[in-house]
């Protein structure tokens, strides 16, 4: 109902009984305050901390977070895996070492932002089975453009503080598959883990 409020611009909606009487009113003041309720209960089980508050007990609060937190473990953990299969190369170019953790950075931050959307989409009902593959689509696509972008930021970059074309080159094709992968996961992962968003 709240939603219908918020959607149709709605200031009042009639409440009938099962015999279609009139029983009371609806303003929109009481639909606000239960689309903000649902709206900070979405955003809180979505960001994996639940519908917990400050008096829930450590178990309770324990289970709401594990599973964000696995999928954060897992992640790193392919991260770390990937970074081992070119350690060789690492070892002789130490820009790579030294450039690496702002590719890093910049994917954590895009993934960020992908996943802030894409909560909020579901919070606020807007991402639905018909639009979640063109916003992914889209998410990716945000990825792929801003990769580009800060590829030939950082490729110059990586070129004139260590004078190696191949280092930029190296950085900007990481750039690039970073934000893409960071706008993939940012919006798949609260897709796969929130519940009952459509």
């Amino acid at each position: 109902m709240a939603y219908a409020f918020n959607q149709y611009h709605l200031i009042s909606a009639p409440v009938v009984d099962v015999d279609d009487r009139l029983v009371g009113v609806i303003t929109i003041d009481d639909a606000m305050i239960v689309l903000d309720e649902e709206y900070e209960e979405d955003m809180m089980r979505l960001a994996g901390v639940g519908e917990g508050s400050l008096s829930d007990r450590v178990i309770e609060t324990t289970r709401g977070r594990f599973p964000w937190l696995a999928v954060n473990l897992c992640t790193a953990i392919v991260a770390s895996m990937v970074i081992s299969m070119f350690e060789a190369t690492i070892a002789q170019f130490v820009a790579l070492a030294v450039l690496m953790p702002i590719v890093a950075s910049m994917g954590g931050n895009a993934g960020t932002q992908s996943l802030t959307v894409a909560v909020r989409a579901i919070a606020t009902k807007d991402l639905t089975t018909s639009n979640v593959w063109r916003v992914i689509r889209r998410e990716v696509l945000v990825g792929l453009l801003n990769g580009i972008i800060f590829a030939v930021v950082l490729g110059l970059v990586g070129y004139f503080w260590f004078g190696s074309s191949i280092i930029g080159w190296v950085l900007a094709l990481a750039m690039v598959l970073n934000m893409v992968v960071a706008g993939l996961a940012g919006t798949v992962v609260p897709v796969l883990l929130g519940e009952n968003w459509d």
